[in-house]
């Protein structure tokens, strides 16, 4: 059997790289969006797409689209449909095809939904990343918990299958504060959470504040905490966790998208600095488009990279982890050439951060709080 490639999910990935106000933890490749114009930039992601469809003539249609950014509900829903109509035109799109938008509340407030829907939307990721009007104001959000709040009941009543994400692990967070904005979160009756934990990166407004010592990341034994507080909630609301970060009331809700890429699928990435993974003969290439709008304007072609049997079976192993389903030990054998060690699985289950059943081995909720460490024991080599 083929051990990765688009017979385990087939994507598209669109980065829009304008913000509205670029946020102080955002490592992601982002500009402010100013008066830019935006058209041409949308015309060199279906130019993009279109020169992507003769580089794979034996790619099925696209199981998921997913418009990520930066915040592309800056979009226009008539620059979204341009762009899916490439999609469709260039890949097809299957009957029941997710296509994603991740969107900020005042966009969702200015009463767009509707032409987003009617553009091909169908599942909307809202940011609200908190319901704390002085946690939002940390975070550099230009919206207020009263925002959040109403942005998610409009989002109902146009979408069903909707996400909200949310930023913990906050600076001087308590678990009593975090389990009520959590439980607040929950009762607004999202099917789909995402909850990440705040990441310093050096490079980003927040790594600069935090080397001067303006503030104190949470200690990691108390992230660990938040993070156990945080399965415990969710589990007991009807939530339970799919994935590390991810929430969902029942399969129906899960991210089709990013299960292609645990799944190590085939996935198109358009979009300044888009990264993407295809298989093409056999052979597991890296994508990464210019980072710069107006050099991936200029641009003609993404530059890539063929990546070796072990960085394949590397990332593989990195990616399968996270999911609650678990690693294939067939597909970790075809792709490494020797079978799970079994002392390391032993082990790792005597300590309880996993545990085997068939051909999967599966992460405890201990344990994916440790993922990427147990992939390096995992690793042969």
């Amino acid at each position: 059997m083929n051990a990765v490639g688009p017979e385990y999910g087939f994507g598209l990935y669109i980065h829009w790289p304008y913000c509205a106000r670029i946020c102080p933890y955002c490592d992601f490749n982002v500009y402010a969006a100013k008066d830019r114009e935006s058209d041409p930039l949308v015309q060199a992601i279906i130019d993009d797409i279109r020169t992507h469809r003769t580089a794979l003539p034996g790619h099925p249609a696209l199981d998921s689209v997913f418009f990520g950014g930066g915040t592309p509900s800056l979009l226009s829903a008539n620059q979204m449909e341009r762009i899916l109509a490439a999609a469709e035109e260039s890949f097809g799109l299957k009957a029941n095809a997710e296509i994603s938008l991740e969107a900020n509340p005042n966009d969702v407030l200015r009463g767009a939904l509707s032409e987003w829907a009617l553009a091909g939307i169908n599942r909307l990721s809202l940011g609200i990343q908190s319901l704390d009007d002085e946690a939002l104001a940390f975070l550099g959000r230009n919206h207020t918990g009263q925002d959040a709040r109403a942005a998610v009941d409009l989002t109902q009543k146009q979408f069903d299958n909707h996400s909200v994400d949310l930023i913990y692990a906050r600076p001087g967070q308590t678990a009593e504060a975090w389990q009520q904005e959590l439980t607040d979160t929950l009762s607004l009756g999202a099917p789909h959470l995402s909850l990440y934990e705040l990441t310093i990166e050096e490079r980003t407004a927040f790594g600069k504040r935090a080397a001067r010592g303006d503030f104190i990341p949470m200690a990691d034994d108390d992230q660990a905490d938040l993070y156990d507080l945080t399965q415990e909630v969710c589990e007991a609301h009807g939530l339970p966790a799919y994935e590390v970060s991810n929430h969902a009331r029942a399969e129906a809700y899960q991210s089709r998208h990013n299960h292609i890429y645990w799944a190590n699928g085939d996935w198109i990435g358009v979009g300044p600095g888009a990264h993407g993974r295809l298989t093409i003969d056999g052979h597991r290439l890296a994508t990464e488009a210019e980072k710069r709008p107006a050099d991936y304007v200029e641009a003609q072609k993404p530059g890539q990279n063929t990546l070796s049997q072990q960085d394949t079976a590397t990332e593989f192993l990195a990616m399968a982890l996270r999911p609650t389903r678990g690693l294939n030990l067939e597909r970790f054998e075809t792709l490494f050439g020797v079978p799970v060690d079994s002392n390391v699985v032993s082990n790792l289950s005597d300590q309880k951060l996993a545990e085997q059943d068939g051909d999967q081995l599966r992460l405890t909720q201990s344990g994916r709080l440790m993922a990427d460490y147990i992939a390096s024991l995992l690793v042969p080599y």
